[in-house]
């Protein structure tokens, strides 16, 4: 079980799905959390439930595709919970749209926010660790659409493909400062995200028989995942891509 006492975790896009299921695992295991979301009634109840697990837990309201937002909120985080420990880049969005009727609007958007937000926030997170001289991590959350694609899926495939090399330059360029980079690589899950998936029967039945363990993931599955990566005591853990797909890639 990893030991998080004390330490603090700001997490994008953490009041919902995977995000809150990591903070949820980091909470248990003694971290405190700042969330940074749109949805101030979803961070509200997430506040309220991370609180619950014994540990300091706040929201600030941040658009990761705003620069401003996103250096003022990691101002804020370390200035009402302390140092950072651990930084997750989880907030993403998605546009089902054939590519024949993508505008360049509609790429941008889901770039602005699953690229370059998650690039703001390391690049935030990375500035604070370095100022601060202690280590830390890093945990960017892609998807398995980078590894296998997905119909009228042309900009959310093409920005998780990019935290992947993200990702794998971050953990080179900070390893000299002991900052980990790693990278979650979840499968089908059931989130917010995934609501109208979950609503196309069959597809549901086609990726659940792709999946040999013949489900969908429920975000609590990576409570202990999101501990894991967050611990200081995995010194050596880092360039990594931690696959949780259910076995979908394998088979």
């Amino acid at each position: 079980m990893s030991d998080l006492s004390g330490l603090h975790a700001v997490i994008t896009g953490g009041n919902g799905g995977i995000g809150l299921a990591m903070a949820t695992g980091m909470a248990r295991a003694g971290a405190n959390i700042t969330l940074w979301a749109r949805d101030t009634a979803k961070s509200e109840a997430a506040v309220a439930h991370l609180g619950g697990l014994g540990v300091k837990a706040q929201a600030l309201m941040c658009d990761v595709a705003d620069e401003e937002q996103v250096v003022d909120a990691m101002a804020r985080s370390v200035e009402a919970l302390g140092p950072l420990g651990c930084v997750v880049a989880n907030a993403g969005t998605a546009a089902a749209r054939p590519l024949v009727e993508t505008t360049l609007a509609d790429w941008r958007g889901v770039m602005a926010t699953n690229l370059d937000g998650v690039f703001l926030t390391c690049r935030e997170g990375a500035r604070q660790f370095v100022e601060q001289g202690t280590g830390g991590s890093m945990i960017l959350v892609s998807s398995m659409v980078s590894r296998f694609g997905a119909a009228q899926q042309a900009a959310y495939a093409a920005s998780k493909t990019g935290v992947l090399g993200l990702a794998r330059t971050l953990a080179v360029e900070l390893a000299r400062h002991r900052v980990r980079v790693n990278t979650l690589v979840p499968g089908w899950t059931r989130t917010g995200l995934t609501v109208p998936r979950q609503e196309d029967e069959r597809f549901m039945a086609a990726t659940t028989a792709r999946t040999p363990v013949r489900r969908w993931a429920d975000p609590e599955e990576f409570e202990k995942v999101g501990a894991f990566l967050a611990d200081p005591s995995q010194t050596f853990h880092t360039g990594n891509e931690v696959v949780v797909d259910g076995g979908y890639s394998i088979f």
